[in-house]
């Protein structure tokens, strides 16, 4: 073999290990797969995990990444020993991330791997993961998401990182840690079930004949609270109130009456695990009630909504609520929303005043 053929083979396999770890990180999963032979095995023997074919590695690839959080790594080059057309060497990786039961890992291993060379190139036989190092800390990150990258002109390639979906209910664990630190923050918090437990709560929380103002929210509608408030006569509901007024002649005592209700029920768009409740609203009406104006402020979080920090809320509203709104929007108004204001509540100075009904279930946008 020349000496040319033999730098050549080694640049290739590099690039194979490259191609796999970017291809895991982006979610590439036929990418993934196309790097391995018909025949080749994966296993992780830590997490008893053996897979032998294309097939299985694609289905067992994917089971890893869906319980996953967030997960990053990061491989190193290492050994490469050529044997004609085979090939052996090790990688060694780096991996960090946190799970969707929330619990958190952090290794150092290595990959022991075999090669062979195709009509297609270089393509794994075989790669095996050696744990070496292990670490279970809780990790106070969280994911960053970008959004697709456009081209410019002249440009060869596009940058692909999916972004979280947001629909995926939170960990026990994750509703534990919101739940903590919005009492922390002078917020009453209880977590419940689903919709249906909710509903309940909130009859058992708004005394009879109070004015209650229902801010616009799928959670509210979805579970029923909605038609309870402004439907049932048991209170003085403000919506009805205010949609039978003339909008040009009594502008004022809506602002009033939407600003300082007994009670306003709504939603949020995403809740931070570190105690904060983060608002979007296209006409602003909820916010001053939100803000401090109602005597009682009542939030219904689903727990899809829960996210780790501002900035993933921040994401969430844009990238998720927002969207589903402006559909919303157009249905029913015909005209498209709008994130024109923002309010972020990270804490009740008035004890008892702001309560968060938090559910185990994801309901709302």
């Amino acid at each position: 073999m020349s000496e040319f053929q033999v730098i050549a083979d080694r640049v290739e396999i590099e690039a194979l290990r490259g191609e796999y770890t970017d291809a895991a990180m982006v979610g590439e999963r036929d990418r993934l797969v196309s790097l391995f032979t018909d025949d080749a095995v994966y296993r992780i023997p830590d997490a008893d995990v053996a897979l032998t074919g294309r097939d299985e590695i694609r289905a067992g690839t994917e089971r890893l990444a869906g319980v996953w959080e967030y997960f990053v790594q990061t491989t190193h080059p290492g050994t490469i020993l050529l044997d004609g057309d085979t090939a052996s060497g090790r990688a060694y990786v780096s991996e960090l991330g946190r799970l969707r039961d929330g619990t958190s890992m952090v290794n150092h291993g290595l990959f022991h791997d075999r090669y062979r060379r195709t009509s297609d190139g270089w393509k794994f036989t075989e790669r095996l993961f050696e744990v070496r190092y292990y670490d279970s800390t809780p990790l106070p990150g969280s994911p960053h998401v970008v959004r697709p990258a456009t081209n410019r002109p002249g440009d060869t390639m596009t940058t692909h990182i999916p972004a979280t979906p947001h629909t995926d209910p939170a960990s026990d664990e994750q509703l534990k840690r919101a739940a903590a630190a919005l009492t922390a923050h002078g917020f009453t918090v209880e977590v419940l079930d689903d919709g249906a437990a909710a509903r309940a709560r909130v009859e058992a929380l708004i005394p009879e004949g109070a004015g209650v103002f229902t801010a616009a929210s799928e959670t509210l509608r979805l579970s029923g609270i909605q038609d309870d408030i402004n439907s049932s006569g048991r209170y003085r509901a403000v919506k009805p109130r205010v949609l039978a007024m003339d909008r040009a002649t009594a502008a004022d005592d809506i602002r009033r009456l939407l600003a300082s209700p007994d009670v306003v029920v709504g939603s949020v768009a995403a809740l931070t695990e570190t105690g904060s409740l983060v608002v979007a609203s296209g006409s602003g009406s909820q916010l001053p009630s939100y803000a401090g104006g109602a005597g009682l402020a009542i939030w219904i979080v689903g727990a899809q909504k829960v996210v780790p920090d501002l900035h993933t809320a921040l994401r969430r509203v844009e990238d998720h609520a927002l969207p589903l709104e402006n559909a919303r929007a157009q249905e029913v108004y015909g005209r498209p929303s709008a994130v024109n204001r923002l309010l972020v509540l990270n804490a009740e100075p008035h004890p008892g005043r702001g309560v968060v009904l938090l559910l185990r279930e994801a309901i709302g946008f």
